[in-house]
């Protein structure tokens, strides 16, 4: 039987094989999969890797990853506590957008990334990654909201946040977003399974 890793490993190497998204892909340094515990019950999941992203092969590791290293930390977990990816596993040229075809390409793997790991909650950060699991999403009424969102057998308390950069471009946004955050780690430990 394989590990939970193992399985996501085998899942990258698909997406490659594969050559899902093969024009983000020629441009991009490398897959960013996704990193963390596999064996969580938290994922958090973003848009799309940016520029350190995908020199380093991780999701979240510039300015705004450093925000959300500290916003794990005042809830008290760590990167290796939860899991995080993005929809789009390639850095977009110029760090734009990911276009709706991306992130269709990308879809039916990051459900696959799901069904491996299993968590109970997934927060979603930013706009682009909320309203793929809540279509009607608008972020500026619905971040810290949870829902119960269904897809084939697997159902998941979603929670959408604001992307961690928006606080980087807008200090106003610090506060609002810790306190999300707070908010639904919180509510992801009630989730926890025994």
């Amino acid at each position: 039987m394989q590990t939970k890793q193992q399985q996501l490993d085998h899942l990258a190497a698909e997406i490659i094989e594969k050559g899902v998204c093969m024009e983000l892909a020629q441009q991009a340094t490398q897959l960013v999969m996704g990193d963390g515990n596999a064996d969580t019950s938290i994922v958090f999941i973003g848009e799309a890797p940016g520029k350190n992203e995908d020199e380093q092969g991780k999701p979240f590791v510039g300015a705004a990853g450093r925000f959300l290293n500290e916003m794990l930390e005042a809830a008290h977990l760590q990167r290796s506590d939860v899991y995080i990816t993005n929809i789009v596993k390639y850095r977009p040229p110029n760090n734009r957008d990911p276009s709706p075809e991306e992130k269709h390409d990308f879809w039916p793997y990051l459900m696959r990334q799901l069904e491996i790991i299993n968590p109970t909650v997934v927060i979603t950060l930013g706009r682009h990654s909320g309203a793929a699991f809540i279509p009607d999403l608008v972020i500026s009424r619905d971040h810290g909201r949870a829902r119960k969102v269904q897809y084939h057998s697997h159902e998941f308390l979603v929670i959408p946040l604001y992307h961690p950069a928006a606080a980087l471009y807008n200090g106003s946004m610090r506060q609002v977003l810790i306190d999300d955050f707070l908010a639904a780690s919180e509510l992801a430990r009630l989730q926890e399974r025994p």
